[in-house]
């Protein structure tokens, strides 16, 4: 994980820097998820569980990069040129409402809804 997407989660105030409550308080919360049964304690079925998780979502995560890939290659060659790379870009065509070739701060929020829709 990057140290800017660290901050992010972890800067509750948006002040840009991580405090040391803020630090205790992210710490607080990875446990709470950590203790499914929330008996005060993560024991090793837990830690089981947690790790069974990250791997289904590296597992659909490579699934979705081999789908990705397949898409790129358009001619079916085995390979993604940088060209076959470059040109394709459905979620900005699909975000792109209006077709003007810009995405406004309208479009990206709806699609940012879409998705949390259907993630939630």
């Amino acid at each position: 994980m990057s140290g800017k997407r660290i901050l992010q989660g972890v800067d509750t105030n948006g002040d840009g820097a991580i405090s040391k409550e803020e630090m205790i308080a992210a710490r607080e919360r990875a446990f709470e998820k950590l203790d499914r049964n929330g008996d005060g304690v993560i024991d090793e079925k837990e830690i089981e569980g947690a790790r069974d998780a990250i791997i289904d979502r590296a597992d659909a995560a490579q699934a979705r990069l081999g789908n990705r890939w397949r898409r790129l290659d358009m001619n079916g060659d085995g390979k993604v040129s940088e060209d076959e790379f470059r040109g394709r870009t459905p979620l900005f065509d699909f975000a792109d409402r209006n077709g003007d070739g810009k995405l406004s701060t309208d479009e990206i929020a709806a699609v940012r809804k879409l998705f949390a829709d259907r993630a939630g």
